[in-house]
């Protein structure tokens, strides 16, 4: 520990962001950088505690609490306060494939667990993990490191997002032979298409990422659908083992009077146009657009915060984002204790702009939609809602109850739910025979991945249901753990 008094002396501090104002009028990343001599303050904040929870990935009531991947948090934090940059960077890729997306999109469930956080902000953890990562890039210590020796074993992972990344990146690190199958245009998965681009840069992060896989020599097959294109019998036969990883891609709809209507899209069709039209050099909302548009977004999260965000920079004439849960408290509750993860109220980046914007945060809490109306063309033109509370019904039934008289009709011409994702798509599982939990998800216990096709794993989102990026990574690297050894009899993978 290099600064035993470093959490006394020095205050929390993030980089400043680009103002909402003017960067609502590009697609460029929001946030901008520290000085290294700012980041070192912020790594001596670290308490070298003698149980860092940070780096503990557990599950407390449900919730992540500490890093899923079990990044060695406290011995970067330390290696950054004393410079040593480089050193930084090889802790962090021991337990991370790719800290650059984690460093910009994971929520930090490790702050919402450093220990001094039970008494003052957090550490910066997050920002001095991307910045690690950044300044790696920079100095040109992140290259390619394809495997000395080849198994001559042959692996196909099915989805290229954040476990399917993963499980190919460790499974290559073993010698194997992987070969990604994406469905889309590009590989990436969520992380190309789910996460806007002010978010998560394509070019400049995504793509140099996924180039340096290619150069370790993972293959990607894009625009092949396993189950369509791709026969399931030619991936069993051609391949030593299959690594599940499709993601939980199914939208939760919102079956009410009116969802026929144009302009009601589920979030992801939104959010996937917009960005490929950015990727394409078309315009953005080419396809589906809120310019000019009252937009109207029926869900939190971060899917309704990008769906807030995205059509901000279309130019829309106005937004309101419906949330049917209660407006969080400003500290933690009684009943949400460290190390837990926090649940308060919090103003992420769509909802600042569109305060800067319009004027307030976008957001209505305990309020959901009872119908859509629509036009003489069959296009929407408003939203019918009504406010309710949460207690239990007639039959003892905790859950949103409405609360007559408090009805309300919202213009809107562009309608965007955003309200999650209950499961993977169906299809490609029942072709392979993959047996399915009591949700709809590939059914394989948690660190042993295995289906009941000897040959076949699953991670990730297609496994536990919807979740964070980081329990992705984690789990697809605990897939290709399980590969590994179901390959070789043993393995050296973590």
């Amino acid at each position: 520990m290099g600064k035993p008094t470093g959490f006394l002396e020095f205050k929390r501090e993030l980089p400043a962001d680009r103002s909402p104002l003017t960067r609502i009028a590009d697609w460029k990343e929001i946030h901008l950088h520290q000085s290294e001599a700012d980041l070192k303050k912020q790594g001596a904040r670290c308490m070298d505690c003698g149980i860092p929870f940070c780096h503990t990935g557990q599950l407390v009531s449900g919730m992540a609490s500490g890093c899923p991947i079990h990044n060695l948090i406290p011995e970067w934090n330390d290696l950054v306060y004393r410079g040593l940059w480089r050193e930084a960077l090889d802790r962090l890729h021991k337990t991370n494939n790719f800290p650059e997306f984690t460093g910009r999109v994971c929520p930090a469930p490790c702050e919402g667990s450093c220990v001094l956080g039970m008494k003052d902000p957090a550490v910066t953890i997050k920002n001095i993990e991307v910045s690690i990562i950044d300044h790696g890039w920079e100095n040109g210590w992140v290259t390619p490191e394809p495997p000395k020796k080849r198994s001559g074993k042959k692996v196909a992972v099915v989805g290229s997002g954040p476990a399917g990344l993963s499980a190919a990146a460790q499974l290559n690190k073993a010698g194997h032979e992987v070969t990604v199958f994406e469905r889309a245009d590009r590989p990436g998965g969520l992380l190309m298409y789910g996460i806007p681009n002010m978010k998560l840069d394509k070019k400049e992060v995504v793509l140099r990422r996924l180039a340096l896989l290619e150069k370790e020599g993972v293959k990607f097959v894009c625009n092949t659908e396993v189950g369509k294109n791709l026969p399931v019998e030619k991936l069993q036969k051609d391949f030593d083992a299959v690594i599940l990883a499709t993601g939980a891609t199914k939208g939760r709809d919102l079956p009410i009077p009116g969802r026929e209507l144009k302009g009601i899209h589920l979030a992801m069709e939104f959010l996937t146009a917009n960005t490929k039209n950015l990727l394409d050099g078309a315009k953005p909302g080419a396809n589906i657009t809120a310019d000019g548009k009252n937009v109207v977004v029926i869900g939190g999260g971060d899917t309704g915060t990008d769906c807030v965000g995205t059509s901000i920079r279309h130019g829309c004439q106005s937004i309101v984002q419906l949330e049917i849960m209660a407006q969080p408290p400003l500290e933690r509750a009684k009943d949400n204790p460290w190390p837990e993860w926090p649940k308060t109220l919090k103003v992420d980046y769509g909802q600042e702009e569109a305060a800067a914007k319009f004027g307030a945060d976008p957001r209505t809490y305990l309020t959901t939609a009872t119908k859509f109306e629509g036009d003489a063309n069959g296009q929407v033109k408003a939203v019918h809602t009504i406010q309710v509370e949460w207690k239990k019904d007639d039959k003892g039934n905790f859950g949103p109850q409405k609360i007559a008289g408090t009805e309300k009709v919202l213009p809107a011409q562009l309608v965007l739910l955003a309200m999650g994702f209950l499961g993977p798509e169906q299809p490609l599982l029942e072709t392979l025979g993959i047996e399915r939990d009591p949700r709809s998800n590939a059914k394989a216990d948690f660190e042993k991945y295995k289906t009941n096709n000897p040959k076949i794993f699953a991670c990730g989102d297609c496994r536990r249901g919807q979740s964070l990026v980081v329990w992705a990574f984690n789990e697809g690297r605990g897939a290709a753990r399980e590969c590994d050894r179901f390959l070789m009899g043993k393995t050296d993978l973590p």
